[in-house]
């Protein structure tokens, strides 16, 4: 039930209560209204009855009475007239006429009390009012009843008896009720349609509102009440549409707005609020991540920072990031399912040395799957199985394809994976600078730890690195084989041939190591000058001696042309063991470079391993002594 029926339905049975109320009030009154004229009409007649029996007895025609009595009875509604004759009296004047002597029950009580009584006699449709009234000696007045009755002060001495007909009375009370019931009766029909019709008003405002709120709930603002009144429902009706006016105008252009920010494209049938609600927690989740990755030690900690977006944001379970080189058009996988792997799993091995056989990396657009399965011919199928696709969303820096981010799923969620896209997108975006600046402090960092010419470590490099090798190493109990390494007669060269053919010595022996030195566990540095560290890592004396007698021997066959002579040159090498040798890996360096002293000083070209008794005589030696070593 509505509120208007409810209110209707109150308004009715509060008017017909009020009837009822009014009618029982007026009865109730008119009943005590009637009682009190029929005693008071009671009271007139029974003293009218009384005087003229007192002028009666002083005229000495007392025994004319019973006429005057008859004559009463002629008045409209008066039924019956008897005076009933008390003791004293019967005792002074005898008994009296017939008509007096015939005392009920309550004429009997009237007499001995001296009290009146009133009551209603007769049928409910024929009311009878009775009224018994005593007749008391009193001194006061005139004429003195002393003077005739020979009887004291307050003596009873008769009772006249009245009846009075209230059906006449009884009809008009009954009468002016009715018309007042009747007048009660239309002022509530009149006061419950004026009530529904002002309530109905209201009630149309009221589901007005609530229809423009609900539209409002569901992101449609456009909704406006139609009321053109100047009370107060009206001026409600004007706010409630300003206020739709406003949120239509503000919030669709901040949409708009948001939407711009995350190339995302609303729909016509967009839920504002919601789409709303929703951008502006992935704009906010956005800063947090944006703040986060800037605050990343490393370009890879920012890589596994944008998997585990793609995970928990997205429900995204399979993918790849891959970081392009386009100056060597090569790729490698940075992250691949949120592992750290530097193998492809979703993709050909051959994007990795020609970038450009990827779709997206080539043309740096969105490449999907969801309507042509074989738009991309590296895509690895057979390890994705029927039913999956990907979606390939390049990654912008400085205006060439950095990265490409893969994404994996079913065919069937493709859709769903394209509306999210723009949110995905964002997070990508607000990435790129980053991951490009780590990038590129990466490659400064990564060229001032490198040697230019032979692209080797450099000795800053082992500074840097040393404490971090040294703690690994003790810390997994295992062994490292220490490697120093010189050129034989290397100023001569440059002194004979020039600079460039010494540089080309040198570029060539770091392509020995190289090619010698393959686990990429393993260090090769160039230490300065023609000498070059390389450390073995897991390995002891007798390994890093075997690896340097490989050494040794391919650069003894090894040809250098250079400015039209063909150069050869040899290495003398020692070696040294950590932690035998010594008890942090710089110790173990002297101790290797001890050895490469004794190298130098037994002949040149061969591999000496560190002895401390054979070398007791040797004290101390530079890391680089070309004086000595040459």
């Amino acid at each position: 039930m509505n509120l208007q029926s409810k209110t209707t339905l109150l308004t009715a049975f509060l008017s017909l209560a009020m009837v009822v109320l009014i009618t029982l009030g007026s009865l109730f009154f008119f009943r005590q209204f009637s009682l009190y004229t029929a005693s008071e009409h009671v009271r007139s007649v029974a003293e009218v009855v009384r005087v003229s029996l007192t002028e009666s007895m002083i005229n000495n025609v007392i025994r004319d009475r019973q006429q005057f009595m008859r004559r009463l009875t002629d008045v409209p509604g008066l039924l019956m007239v008897r005076v009933v004759r008390g003791p004293a009296v019967d005792k002074q004047f005898g008994v009296g006429l017939a008509m007096e002597q015939a005392a009920d029950e309550i004429e009997r009580q009237v007499l001995a009390t001296g009290q009146s009584d009133f009551r209603i006699a007769g049928e409910s449709n024929s009311p009878v009012f009775r009224g018994t009234v005593a007749f008391v000696a009193r001194l006061e007045g005139e004429p003195n009843c002393l003077s005739c009755h020979q009887v004291t002060d307050g003596t009873v001495l008769g009772a006249v008896t009245i009846e009075l007909s209230l059906a006449d009375m009884q009809n008009k009370a009954l009468t002016t009720i009715a018309i007042m019931i009747g007048v009660m009766a239309v002022f509530g029909v009149i006061f419950t349609l004026l009530f529904r019709w002002q309530l109905s008003r209201m009630v149309r405002t009221a589901r007005g509102v609530q229809k423009v709120v609900a539209h409002a709930r569901g992101g449609d603002f456009s909704g406006r009440l139609e009321y053109h009144g100047a009370d107060e429902i009206g001026q409600i009706a004007s706010d409630l549409n300003s206020l739709m006016g406003h949120l239509q105008r503000d919030l669709g252009t901040i949409n708009r707005d948001i939407a711009r920010l995350l190339n995302y494209e609303l729909q016509g049938n967009t839920n504002m609020i919601t789409t709303t609600t929703e951008m502006v927690e992935v704009l906010l989740e956005v800063a947090q991540f944006k703040q986060a990755v800037e605050e990343d030690h490393s370009v890879q900690d920012v890589y596994m920072r944008i998997g585990r977006v793609l995970m928990d944001q997205f429900w995204i379970q399979h993918f790849s990031i891959y970081e392009a080189t386009p100056s060597t058009n090569h790729m490698r996988p940075v992250l691949v399912d949120g592992e750290n792997i530097a193998e492809c799993r979703w993709c050909l091995d051959r994007v990795l040395v020609r970038a450009d056989a990827c779709r997206a990396q080539r043309t740096g657009h969105i490449v999907h799957s969801f309507q042509d399965a074989y738009i991309c011919p590296c895509f690895a199928r057979e390890q994705a199985g029927t039913g999956v696709g990907h979606l390939c969303i390049p990654i912008i820096h400085s205006g060439v394809v950095g990265n490409v981010v893969q994404i994996v799923v079913e065919q069937h969620h493709g859709h769903l994976y394209q509306v999210l896209l723009p949110f995905i997108q964002v997070f990508l975006r607000e990435s790129a600078s980053t991951v490009e600046a780590k990038r590129l402090l990466d490659t400064l960092r990564e060229s001032s730890l490198r040697d230019p010419l032979t692209t080797l470590h450099n000795r800053r490099f082992l500074e840097e690195y040393v404490v971090t090798l040294d703690s690994t190493t003790k810390r997994g109990k295992t062994q490292l084989a220490v490697l120093v390494l010189d050129l034989d007669h290397f100023k001569e060269v440059n002194d004979t041939w020039g600079h460039e053919a010494g540089d080309n010595v040198l570029k060539a022996f770091a392509k020995i190591l190289h090619s010698q030195v393959v686990r990429s566990s393993d260090l090769v540095i160039r230490f300065g000058g023609e000498e070059f560290l390389v450390i073995l890592q897991g390995n002891d004396a007798a390994v890093g001696a075997a690896m340097a007698e490989r050494i040794r021997a391919a650069v003894e066959n090894l040809r250098i042309p250079t400015n039209g002579v063909v150069l050869r040159r040899t290495v003398s090498i020692g070696v040294a063991c950590f932690p035998d040798d010594g008890d942090s890996i710089n110790d173990v360096i002297k101790r290797a470079d001890l050895a490469l002293y004794q190298a130098k000083e037994s002949g040149r070209n061969r591999v000496v391993v560190y002895q401390a008794e054979e070398l007791k005589e040797i004290h101390s030696a530079s890391f680089s002594s070309p004086e000595k070593k040459e």
